[in-house]
């Protein structure tokens, strides 16, 4: 596309908030292309700062939340995963998992920080979470296996074998932990406004496009989506 070749020149200025969310396959370099993306146009970049921000919230050790990072619980009802305060559920009687509360910790973290003002959000169910954000952009990086392996070999430092055994353990962390906590399927293109290979375009070339597309987005009025998105119904 014409656009990724664009070079932005400018930081991006914009009245209203938007929330940029940003799933990835492991490997794949979303998160290299989501914190690209906020430096190309000088927004904040929420990751590994939710479960910091998480841990600091609830009084829990960050160490111990990591080991808990983005795993599925199996023991609270989904109607309390998904929408009721850790509060609630305690009045109900229901023994809250530390998984469950950091979801639900990290769910009210994230949509205080969409209110506060435009900005990234890389993984943690954010697309969902922010489903009802009116305007909301969210992306869904993957690329081909065999990228994905060479990328975990040289950012792990480690062989192939062990390359695929972190690909496949993460990525099944992953599709266990937003499969349960939304009930939708992880990387199914229809949960997400566009979904990129990052294997044709590299982490630049990736993030040039992703930010071109925030600043078209950004440009646009309500009424000027509207149209576009009768049309293309």
């Amino acid at each position: 596309m014409a656009l990724a070749g664009k070079i932005i020149e400018r930081r991006i200025s914009m009245a209203e908030k938007l929330a940029i969310t940003i799933g990835r396959q492991f490997g794949s370099g979303g998160r290299d292309i989501g914190v690209r993306v906020g430096e190309l146009l000088g927004i904040k970049v929420y990751d590994k700062e939710l479960l910091i921000m998480a841990a600091e919230k609830r009084g829990i050790s960050p160490d111990y939340l990591r080991r808990v990072d983005e795993k599925a619980a199996s023991s609270l009802l989904y109607t309390l995963a998904m929408g009721s305060s850790i509060y609630s559920a305690r009045h109900l009687g229901v023994d809250v998992p530390i998984n469950d509360q950091l979801f639900i910790t990290q769910t009210e973290i994230i949509k205080e920080a969409a209110e506060a003002g435009t900005a990234i959000f890389i993984g943690r169910c954010a697309d969902y979470v922010l489903r009802n954000h009116p305007h909301r952009l969210s992306f869904f990086i993957y690329s081909d296996y065999e990228s994905r392996v060479h990328r975990v070999m040289e950012r792990h430092e480690c062989g192939r074998s062990e390359a695929e055994s972190l690909i496949n353990k993460t990525d099944k962390k992953r599709i266990n932990y937003y499969n349960f906590y939304t009930g939708k399927k992880w990387g199914k293109f229809e949960n997400y406004h566009m979904s990129l290979d990052s294997s044709l375009l590299g982490v630049e070339g990736t993030a040039q496009m992703i930010a071109n597309l925030i600043k078209i987005y950004s440009s646009e009025t309500d009424d000027e989506r509207k149209i576009y998105h009768e049309h293309a119904e």
